[in-house]
């Protein structure tokens, strides 16, 4: 059975790959680009980020 279910996700799966492909073209082709002030937008949360783990991590100590 369980051999049966993973059988059925890697069809699956393929399958979404195949689908969304044509959609992965149109934006890379057509998406935004990327501009000066991207970098700094999405490191800040994802620092928040980390500094919220590290006090986490800290607490728990």
């Amino acid at each position: 059975m369980e051999l049966f279910l993973q059988i059925t996700a890697a069809i699956l799966f393929g399958m979404m790959l195949f689908l969304l492909w044509p959609v992965y073209k149109h934006w890379q082709e057509h998406g935004p680009k990327a501009q000066s002030g991207d970098w700094a937008a999405a490191l800040l949360p994802l620092g928040a980020v980390v500094v919220f783990v590290v006090l986490l991590v800290m607490a728990v100590q």
